[in-house]
């Protein structure tokens, strides 16, 4: 066996700032740590088109602490990858500085292609023991953009960010609580009209993979989960009519409903509602071609992308 590589791998979106911290040997990416903190850098990006300086704080709070674990573990090589939020920003300087000054790296601002090829290498790697049908749909809705990936066994075939995200629609649209049949029905027509105009020909896929927090919560609200358990969500198959049912749910219930629901992440409760809805007009979109009629989950997605690119270099 070859020796193995320590990687850091470090993703910060609009909503999130994720670390995941593996070992790499032999082609294989071996988990040491996964953590994540909700910060919400993108608060108010979309009308102001600037970080506030209080999104900034909480964010450079949680790179000082991922810092202090990346050095305890001895990393050898790190990437640390910024998305949606931090791509047109009109203070992006201040960002670069904050996060060089605790890890000694600037971020990367991916583009949305990228963004999108790096998650479908995240949530495909290791799908063949479980006979998936293909071409598949990899889903990485997160907190400003969506990420919409097709491919199959051999790679990528078409991909796109679009606007769209959980926190993106919640500003744009759901001000009420909950959320008005008025605010709910702009909001699905604005992302609908971002599916219509996707390059991605999603009537190819066989399957619907969902990666990231907006996924992988309503999943944990759909198994009824007293604790999220990323064990139980990895590789779990969300039948639609549950599918249906949890989004629906999510969309209509009020914030206070959904802080009583224990796999709901704090800082996800105000926003969870947004992202539902596009999960939600996404599988409506795929339902007839799909091989079986469900969503298919998985805990691994852009991170491990970024750790597999970054480890076989």
């Amino acid at each position: 066996m070859s020796d193995s590589l320590r990687v850091a791998a470090i993703d910060c979106g609009t909503n999130s700032i994720r670390l995941l911290i593996a070992d790499y040997a032999d082609g294989v990416l071996t988990e040491v740590d996964r953590q994540m903190k909700i910060v919400r850098l993108g608060q108010g990006v979309d009308s102001t088109g600037a970080f506030a300086p209080d999104a900034l704080a909480r964010t450079f709070a949680a790179c000082a602490e991922y810092a202090d674990v990346v050095r305890a573990a001895g990393v050898e090589r790190l990437r640390f990858v910024a998305t949606s939020a931090a791509r047109d920003v009109s203070n992006r300087d201040e960002f670069f500085a904050g996060v060089f000054e605790r890890f000694g790296v600037e971020p990367d601002i991916i583009s949305g292609t990228e963004e999108a090829a790096l998650s479908f290498r995240g949530a495909t790697d290791g799908l063949a023991a479980l006979d998936v049908p293909g071409p598949y749909l990899v889903a990485d809705i997160g907190g400003g953009s969506t990420e919409l990936v097709l491919g199959d066994a051999d790679g990528v075939r078409a991909a796109e960010s679009l606007d769209m995200g959980s926190v993106r629609m919640t500003e744009r649209h759901l001000h009420s609580d909950p959320a008005s049949i008025e605010e709910l029905r702009a909001a699905t027509k604005d992302v609908d009209a971002l599916l219509d105009s996707t390059v991605v020909p999603l009537s190819e896929a066989r399957c619907l993979i969902g990666v990231a927090g907006t996924v992988t919560t309503v999943a944990a609200v759909a198994l009824k989960l007293t604790e999220y358990d990323p064990a139980v969500i990895h590789h779990a198959r969300i039948a639609a009519p549950l599918l249906l049912d949890t989004t629906s749910w999510l969309m209509g219930s009020t914030r206070a409903a959904r802080t009583e629901v224990p796999a709901i992440h704090p800082g996800r409760v105000d926003v969870i509602g947004a992202g539902a809805l596009i999960l939600q007009r996404l599988h409506d979109r795929l339902a007839d071609g799909l091989a079986t009629d469900e969503l298919l989950v998985s805990e691994h997605d852009i991170l491990d992308g970024v750790a597999l690119a970054l480890a076989s270099e």
